[in-house]
């Protein structure tokens, strides 16, 4: 497995201070993001996925900790739209240029609205998909800074 991704790359460029790691991914799980909390060790609230909806039908990052689903009113209200949904899987694959396990809100395709999690902005570290599936970039989320600060609200149920 390559530790260098799109992701990663764009990390190093934005000056973020992250470390890599690696994990044994598990396509079947019930929940991806809890399966890698578990292999991770980690608390399932400090590792966070990066989801792909659409709001008024226009394509958004959402990013909550592995524990948590998307409020799709609470997301739709955070940019400023009336309404949201899921993406489909092959949509939100073409759009990022990740596949679906691996999507990082970091080095997509295009640049993307964004939202995070409010309160993942409170834990000192958190992991967030490197852009490939069974990797993850451990950071702080404050110092990935306004990358992440610029996207912060409360959109879990």
């Amino acid at each position: 497995m390559s530790r260098t991704t799109p992701a990663t790359l764009a990390l190093t460029k934005a000056g973020v201070d992250f470390t890599v790691h690696a994990y044994d991914y598990d396509p079947d799980a019930d929940s991806i993001g809890l399966a890698a909390a578990a292999a991770l060790g980690e608390e399932p609230s400090r590792v966070l996925k990066t989801l792909m909806a659409l709001v008024d039908g226009k394509p958004v990052l959402v990013i909550v900790p592995s524990d948590r689903e998307v409020a799709m009113k609470k997301l739709a209200a955070a940019v400023g739209g009336k309404s949201a949904q899921m993406m489909k899987p092959a949509d939100a694959e073409r759009i990022s240029g990740y596949r679906v396990g691996g999507i990082s809100p970091f080095g997509q395709r295009k640049p993307l609205p964004a939202v995070i999690e409010a309160d993942a902005l409170a834990e000192e570290r958190v992991y967030i998909n490197g852009g490939q599936r069974g990797l993850q970039v451990r950071l702080d989320p404050n110092a990935a800074g306004e990358v992440l600060k610029a996207m912060a609200a409360q959109v879990s149920g």
